[in-house]
């Protein structure tokens, strides 16, 4: 089955939040990547080049807090949209069996495809309103 961990979004101060959970959590920030570190068409808004496109940070028994900035170009942040569900799941099929499961009579708002990072990853809003990633990595 997968793995469920909260997923936060911020808005440009993403660093400063995880620092701080990470002054409180202890551990260590692991794939701390920036959006100028990934391949993408256009490349990132200059002013947001250095802005967090990932971070993760363990906090216990296998759970991990992950979070991102959101560049200004794919909207606001706002409450409801700034803590997703992620799941990690074990197979590509059950990447699609829960994608498609959880999505339906929602909103997808990227579909499940393979990612610049080597994962199939995507993105929906349940009918009930609740955000989720599907993250497979192999």
């Amino acid at each position: 089955m997968a793995t469920i961990n909260p997923y936060l979004n911020f808005g440009g101060n993403c660093e400063e939040a995880f620092r701080f959970y990470h002054a409180v959590f202890g551990g260590e920030l692991v794939d701390l990547t920036r959006f100028k570190d990934m391949p993408s068409e256009g490349g990132p808004d200059p002013s947001e080049a250095d802005w967090l496109m990932h971070v993760a940070l363990p906090i216990g028994d296998g759970t991990i807090l992950m979070g991102s900035d959101v560049p200004r170009s794919m909207g606001e942040v706002v409450p409801g949209n700034n803590v997703h569900i992620s799941l990690q799941p074990k197979s590509a099929e059950e990447a699609t069996r829960l994608f498609d499961g959880l999505a339906a009579g929602g909103q997808v708002t990227m579909p499940l495809t393979p990612a610049p990072w080597g994962a199939t990853f995507g993105m929906f809003v349940d009918r009930f309103g609740i955000h989720w990633m599907v993250n497979y990595q192999e």
